[in-house]
């Protein structure tokens, strides 16, 4: 179902005439707090098809109706390009990126032509400045970025048979939040981890067209990780290869056909079949069940590669006055290396990680003491004062830092030796939480930079033994007002965060993408990630374990003393 805009266009434009302002288009500007916390936006069922020029419409109008353009994406955004003059329209490159302002309302519209009717008339030329309410930002390569601030955009017009056309306009669109909720859609390009064995997401954002197969397989075939991620990931595709054909169709069974240049020949089959796994993984969210390569018309003889399994988050690991376990409602079915090692810890526990294969839990006392605790054995990690939570790793590392001196980040081996981790987090002042990704390539944690608490991930760089080293560059993905008190992981590109404030809330920060918040049942007090929203649980201080329901939150268990995590999780 396709539906114009008439009602909101002329709502616009009514806007448009009344408010006055300024003049330019930004192009860079540093981190910031971005799209406002609130229920995600419903993805509707219709295209929405732009309003073209209307005879004798102003500057201001026809600038605001080519603002409002950017709704529609269809042929290269052929709508926006109406309001242009025959040569702009010919050059506009709308796809260098998106600005997303908070809403179209606050828009402020101002023309030298602002005048009396008849100056306006007499007019040839008319420059037209908008300023808005800036929140986010999307690149040429899709990836979002959080930019708030003031923002200005300049545009000049000519009239052209007697009708007002943009003749010079910045490239890029300009989308209110809502509207780019509704033209764009994120998806994950999926790279190896540093051995081979393991996809790690890479969101990016495409404008919802029928090509979208193609938008994703051109953006992983031709271009490249995020450069935060880059240190931490590797791809099948390089430089030489490229596609044959600018379309990728997908037939009724849902098989796509990617057609790549004769360099592919030469590829080996171990490469060969990565490449068809980084694109099966990539367009599985798009309905894809099978890509098959070809060049020249002739399929590749391509396997898939073999991928290591991703830790179940199945149940929720409690410890009570009885033991520590999987809960099923009151029930807790203990961990068989682990429950009975865990009975024997005298002292109160904070924290307990469980590592993946469930051989092997990090384990915070109340007076923040880590440990490592096995079948049988209880080996003492980390004694430095006031140490976050810790954090394990799906290579079987015990990530320590204290959390007044986030760059003292410890990782600890099986054999209970600390490995220094460079270049950790450098400008920040405090560190709240950590968790390392089930991919064991990306670190999330909660720092305070500049009196600001800010949502961050950063890259891990690994020896070739898979020892961790040094952490990349710091991305920030988004800010919190409120201190936080938990942070655990929502699948592969997601986070949660627990914050802290007389009604707290639950944070869902997409990594490379905005943010949402919901309630939480009172009291709450920690947090489990899990690998899908209904799987995420929160304890609260009366000692009960909640469980997502949508929007609500349901009663699982009672009497919890711990709200165990899962490594990756």
């Amino acid at each position: 179902m396709r539906l114009t805009r008439t009602v909101r266009a002329a709502a616009l434009a009514a806007a448009a005439l009344l408010l006055a302002g300024c003049a330019g288009l930004p192009t860079s500007g540093p981190p910031n707090i971005g799209l406002p916390l609130g229920d995600g936006p419903t993805v509707p069922e219709y295209t929405e098809v732009a309003e073209e020029p209307v005879e004798g419409a102003s500057p201001k109008q026809i600038v605001a109706g080519f603002l409002e353009a950017g709704v529609t994406p269809d042929g290269d955004w052929a709508i926006a390009r109406e309001f242009l003059t025959e040569e702009l329209a010919r050059t506009w490159k709308a796809g260098t990126g998106v600005t997303i302002d908070d809403t179209l309302f606050s828009r402020l519209f101002s023309a030298s032509t602002d005048g009396s009717e008849e100056a306006e008339e007499e007019a040839t030329e008319s420059d037209v400045s908008v300023r808005f309410n800036q929140v986010a930002s999307v690149d040429a390569t899709g990836a979002y970025t959080e930019q708030a601030g003031q923002a200005q955009a300049a545009f000049h017009l000519v009239r052209v048979d007697g009708e007002w056309r943009i003749a010079e306009a910045p490239d890029g669109i300009v989308l209110d939040s809502d509207s780019f909720a509704q033209v764009y859609d994120s998806h994950a390009l999926q790279y190896f981890d540093a051995t081979w064995s393991r996809l790690v997401p890479d969101v990016r954002w495409f404008p919802r067209r029928g090509s979208m197969a193609t938008s994703i397989t051109r953006a992983l075939v031709t271009g490249e990780p995020a450069p935060w991620l880059a240190p931490a990931v590797r791809s099948a595709f390089t430089g030489e290869i490229g596609l044959d054909r600018n379309a990728v169709p997908v037939d009724s069974s849902q098989v796509a056909e990617v057609s790549l240049n004769r360099a592919a020949l030469s590829i080996d089959p171990t490469t060969l079949a990565r490449m068809r796994t980084q694109l099966e993984a990539s367009l599985a969210d798009l309905g894809v069940s099978e890509v098959r390569l070809l060049v020249d018309g002739s399929p590749l003889d391509a396997a898939r590669a073999p991928l290591a399994e991703r830790p179940p988050a199945n149940g929720v690991l409690v410890l009570t006055d009885d033991a520590f376990g999987t809960a099923v409602g009151d029930e807790v079915t203990p961990v068989p290396a682990l429950t009975a090692q865990i009975g024997k810890i005298p002292g109160p526990i904070a924290a307990i990680d469980v590592g993946a294969g469930g051989a092997h839990a990090a384990v915070q006392l109340a007076d923040g003491t880590v440990s490592l605790i096995s079948d049988g054995h209880t080996n003492v990690l980390d004694t430095r004062p006031d140490l976050a939570a810790p954090s394990m790793d799906p290579y079987g590392y015990t990530w320590t830092v204290p959390r007044d001196q986030p760059q003292a980040l410890l990782a600890w081996d099986a054999e209970v030796v600390s490995h220094e981790i460079a270049q950790a987090w450098p400008d920040a002042a405090g560190i709240s939480h950590l968790r390392v990704s089930a991919d064991g390539a990306r670190v999330a944690a909660v720092l305070s930079v500049g009196g600001q608490r800010r949502i961050v991930v950063a890259a891990v760089i690994r020896d070739e033994d898979g020892t961790p080293v040094e952490l990349g560059a710091v991305h920030e993905v988004g800010r919190i007002e409120n201190p936080a008190l938990g942070l655990g992981w929502l699948g592969a590109d997601a986070l949660v965060v627990l914050t802290d404030a007389q009604d707290p809330s639950l944070v869902t920060q997409t990594v490379g993408g905005p943010a949402t918040v919901s309630g939480v049942p009172v009291g709450a007090q920690s947090v489990a990630g899990a690998s899908t929203p209904a799987g995420v649980r929160v304890l609260t201080s009366s000692g009960v374990v909640y469980a997502q329901r949508g929007s609500s939150w349901q009663e699982s268990t009672a009497g919890v003393l711990v709200l165990g995590t899962r490594a990756g999780y």
